[in-house]
């Protein structure tokens, strides 16, 4: 998968939490959820678009290390949502898979660019 890819995949990702945050119930714990929901479900995409275009190696880690973040923070909310009862887990496996994978992967670009960025200068190995 290239960059654009992943970005485009990181994108319909959030759009897919944006409609689990609007089933969400209109309760206290609803509207709570929701509120944390949206804003980690839609900040990967930006933190990883913005990482494409560092500066430096250490730089993109750390913008793709923040997209992980708040992908992490979803997951976690996402598991809250069917241990509370708020949607069923049928509703949000598919969700959740997808999540569980661009964590996978972010987490292997993250090991990857920390990795390089500790090779000495001059180091022929990629």
């Amino acid at each position: 998968m290239n960059p654009q890819e992943l970005s485009d995949r990181l994108l319909h990702f959030a759009a897919r939490v944006a409609k689990v945050v609007d089933a969400l119930p209109n309760t206290r714990t609803g509207r709570h959820v929701a509120g944390q929901l949206i804003r980690c479900g839609t900040a990967a995409p930006p933190n990883y678009d913005e990482g494409r275009v560092a500066e430096s190696r250490p730089d993109f880690a750390h913008k793709i290390n923040i997209a992980l973040k708040e992908l992490v923070e979803t997951e976690g909310w996402l598991k809250f949502i069917v241990i509370g009862d708020l949607l069923t887990r049928k509703r949000l496996g598919q969700v959740q898979d997808e999540c569980s994978q661009l964590c996978r992967i972010l987490s292997s670009s993250v090991a990857t660019a920390k990795r390089r960025r500790r090779r000495p200068k001059g180091s022929d190995e990629e």
